[in-house]
């Protein structure tokens, strides 16, 4: 299982990429942990200074910009 988290203030694009990585992932049939992190504090912990951002177990992978989401997968 991935552990995944969306970092950002609750902003369209951070509800967006949320979105987006459920859907992906339930498309992919990957089980995955998704959680949002709202908290600035937190946030800037993980050096993202701009959102949204994605950590997946506990690497910064993508930060405001759209990524393509794909699981490793085909």
């Amino acid at each position: 299982m991935k552990n995944i988290k969306v970092l950002g203030s609750g902003c369209a694009n951070c509800k967006a990429t949320f979105a987006r990585i459920e859907k992906a992932a339930e498309e992919k049939g990957v089980e995955i942990s998704l959680e949002k992190v709202e908290d600035m504090a937190d946030i800037m912990s993980y050096g993202i200074m701009s959102t949204p951002g994605v950590v997946v177990d506990g690497e910064v992978v993508n930060h405001f910009v759209r990524a393509t989401i794909s699981f490793g997968q085909p």
